[in-house]
This record gives C-alpha cells, structure tokens and sequence, in this order.
C-alpha cells in the first residue's frame, strides 16, 4: 500500500533579517515575527489536540467503557453476596455496619447504572425513612444552615417571619430576592449608563474615539485589500483548464474563510504561497501597517488559545478529568493507559473478593477487619 502522503506545512512567514539576534529589526517587526510563531505553535497545538482528543474518544468508548461495565458488574454481584451474607452469615455487630456502610454508600450508584433488580435489596436493608417530627427538624437544620450560606455569599436578609421550611418555599423565596438584586443592579446600570451618555465628552474622548474608529477602519481596508488581491488570483470562473478551476475553487474557500474570520496570517500565507508578495514584501511594510498587523494577529493568537481551552474543556466533560489533567496528546495517553490499568486491577480484585466470600465466610471476616470507615460526615467507599 503506498504511503499517504503528509500534509504540506503552512507557509512560514517571517520578516527576515542578516542578524543573528534580530537587531536590525524594528519594535513592530519582531512583534510581527513574536505573533506569527506564536499563532503557528498554537495552530499546532490545536490541531494536534483535536486529533489526539478524537482518538482518546475512540478509545474510551471501545476499550474503557466495556471495563467500567465489568467493574459494575462484579460490584453487583458483590452486593447481592452481602446480602446473602446479612441473612446467612454469622456477623458481629460491628462487621454488620460495615457491610451496610459498603452496600449503601459505596454501591448504590448502581440503581443509576442499569442494575434495577438490586433495588429490592438496598430496600431491604436501608434504614427506616424518618418520622415526619425528625424530618421536620432535618428540613429546618437544613434551610438554617443555607440562610447562612446565601447571606455570606450573596447579601440575602431573610424575613424572620418568613416560611423557608420546606425546600420549595426556601428556593421561592430565594427566587425572589435575588430578581430584587438583579432589578436593582440593572436600575443602578441603566441610570450609570444615562449619566455617562449625557456627560459632554472632553476634545481628548472625542479625538481618542475618532483615532479608534479610524484604526478599525483602516485594518478592515487592509484585510480587505489582501483579500481582493487574492481573489483576483484565484477566481475560478476566468480560469478555461478544469483541473486548475477545481484547485483555485479550493483555494478560494480557503481564501473566504479566512478573510470571515479575520485571519490575517492565513491570507499572508497564501499570498506567499501564490506569489503574490515575496520575502521583500514583508520586510519592507511600513511601520503604521505593521501595527495594524500586529493589532490582527493578537486577535488570531486570543482565539486560538480560546479555540484550545474550549476543546481541553469538552474533552474534560467527557472524561471526568481537569482540563488541566491533559495539557499534551503524549499526556494524555499516558494518563488514560494509567485509568485502564487502574480499573483492570479492581475488576481482578473484586472478581477474586467475590469469589472467596461466596465460598469462605472466614475471607469476608477478614476483609471487614481490615476495612476501615471513614470519620463521620461526608464519606463514601468506591469499590
């Protein structure tokens, strides 16, 4: 089979120069040269995440996600051994709440995960629902300590004859106050707002928003002006040879959706690429153009650091880990092999766990010795 060949490497563009530590070059011509490595490592960077994010995808999905169903599984069949264990085995007290703890608390997000035939036995051995007094008192236990929180957090004074008993009239009432805030929040905006507009603009506002609005026009012209030289170049419809019409249509997409995007580099590159401007070109833009270059390229260089974070965020919501657990595609294979191993080693452990409870009650007494719960509070055991 013959080798694909690779794609070809975007045109570099730099602004040359004879020294080797780039003095000859202007403030804005390193700046310019600074953005236009900066936006290639990132385009990289973007790139290679995305494929490396396709791939761990895949393999989630193929490798990963069968062995979370036979970690679960063996989990189940741990759960209905301890129930058999609870009515069959001869347990002290003490290895009796370590079960319950292990079944109620470490397993019973498997009601969620498919296993509805477990619900009867967690029925069975839960404990007795509260009384409508204790229940009461839990509810009031429970607005108390969140009146405290949205007062710390938020600045809301709840009524003292206010009803926030139940849950639902807690969230009605919170409900309330906090469109108060935002109403008068918008209030204090809208008239801050009003007392700015009518305020008369000193001569320096008024030149310094009149120098803005002529820079954003003047890089708009530039991009355009880029753009129209290379449709000019490119425009399939003045060219007879159907083979070069197919590949200029390619290229003027390319050409259309960089000029939508603003992205100057991409233009620059294909002007290079089309002959369209040489080396000298570039080494010979004047200062003020430069500047609204660089203006382009920090652009470019904020959205593609926006592009990257946005994708290490979606692949964070897929598989559960930090952003920030898989700065790198080499990363982020090492740290899935690590979760794979990881899982495979509970699956073998709690297959063989369950195979010695199920046949010598002595093996569950032993590891309920050595189990030990966590302090009071917030705790749970994952098997």
């Amino acid at each position: 089979m013959a080798k694909k060949a690779a794609a070809p490497k975007p045109q570099l563009v730099r602004i040359a120069t004879a020294a080797a530590d780039n003095s000859a070059l202007s403030k804005a011509q390193k700046e310019f040269n600074r953005l236009t490595k900066r936006i290639e490592k990132l385009e990289k960077e973007v790139h290679d995440f995305g494929a490396a994010a396709t791939v761990l995808r895949q393999r989630v999905q193929k490798e990963y996600r069968p062995l979370q169903a036979a970690h679960n599984a063996e989990r189940a069949k741990l759960v209905r051994l301890f129930d058999v264990a609870l009515d069959t085995y001869k347990i002290t007290k003490g290895e009796r709440t370590k079960i319950l703890y292990l079944m109620l608390e470490g397993c019973i997000d498997l009601l969620d995960r498919g296993y509805e035939d477990l619900k009867p036995v967690f029925d069975k051995h839960s404990p007795p629902p509260p009384s409508p007094d204790e229940e009461a008192e839990l509810d009031r236990e429970a607005s108390e300590m969140m009146k405290k929180i949205f007062t710390q957090q938020y600045g809301i004074t709840f009524d003292p004859d206010v009803d926030v008993s139940t849950q639902e009239k807690f969230q009605a009432y919170v409900a309330t106050q906090m469109e108060a805030q935002e109403a008068d929040f918008e209030a204090q905006e809208q008239a801050q707002a009003e007392r700015k507009a009518n305020r008369k603009k000193s001569a320096k506002q008024l030149a310094a928003e009149a120098k803005k609005q002529e820079e954003e026009r003047t890089i708009t012209k530039s991009v355009r002006t880029l753009y129209m030289d290379l449709v000019k170049a490119l425009h399939p419809d003045l060219e007879p040879d159907e083979a070069e019409k197919l590949r200029k249509t390619e290229l003027m997409k390319r050409v259309t959706v960089a000029y939508e995007a603003n992205e100057l580099l991409t233009l620059l590159r294909l002007q290079l690429e089309l002959n369209r401007i040489d080396q000298a070109h570039l080494e010979n833009l004047a200062e003020d153009q430069l500047k609204q270059y660089n203006k382009l390229l920090k652009e470019q260089v904020e959205e593609l650091a926006d592009k990257l974070y946005d994708e290490q965020m979606e692949l964070s919501n897929f598989t559960g880990q930090p952003h920030y657990m898989m700065p790198s595609p080499v990363y982020m294979e090492q740290s899935f092999l690590h979760q794979k191993q990881n899982l495979e080693y509970k699956i073998r452990g709690l297959a063989a766990d369950v195979l010695a409870f199920e046949h010598d009650p002595a093996a569950l007494k032993m590891f309920l010795k050595q189990t030990k719960l966590p302090p009071k509070g917030p705790r749970v055991i994952r098997f």
